[in-house]
């Protein structure tokens, strides 16, 4: 059986995010999406974005209907309120034994951002880095471009 990861914030979900587990549902037998809540640089955006598709219950909502279009994904949450570096950032390495709760082995690790790779190779080192649309040619769109939208209409046309 050939298993797969995907986890980000979805900050909010978008259309690359979809287009990501779209792709790791064709490779896998089973992937497993993650969506990290209360991490540090999350609570700081939605101090000064009060944009109601941020909140962590729109985000979840988003991200169950997404998978739910896939039988071979599931979704699930992970906490990061108390896994932060001194320096309040949150720590990607204590992340890893919380993920590995739902994926002991994971064949392939999903993202669209090339210098994630080294902490991948470090925590899930048995997984290939599968890098989706990193050009981001597909969906020309990041969640950070989303969330700089002012007009509703504009954020639609990419979200989920």
């Amino acid at each position: 059986m050939i298993e797969g990861f995907y986890g980000g914030k979805f900050l909010p979900m978008h259309k690359g995010h979809l287009f990501c587990i779209d792709t790791a549902a064709k490779q896998c037998d089973r992937v497993v999406v993650i969506m990290f809540i209360n991490g540090e640089d999350e609570l700081e955006i939605l101090k000064s974005n009060h944009d109601p598709e941020l909140s962590v219950e729109s985000r979840i909502k988003q991200a169950q209907r997404v998978c739910e279009l896939y039988p071979n994904v599931e979704f699930h949450i992970i906490d990061d309120m108390n896994l932060k570096l001194p320096d309040g950032t949150s720590d990607w390495d204590a992340e890893t034994p919380l993920v590995r709760q739902y994926l002991p082995k994971i064949d392939y690790v999903y993202s669209s951002e090339p210098q994630y790779g080294d902490y991948f190779s470090r925590a899930y080192p048995e997984a290939k880095h599968i890098i989706v649309d990193a050009e981001r040619k597909t969906y020309p769109i990041s969640a950070t471009m989303i969330r700089a939208m002012n007009l509703m209409e504009d954020k639609k046309k990419w979200m989920v």
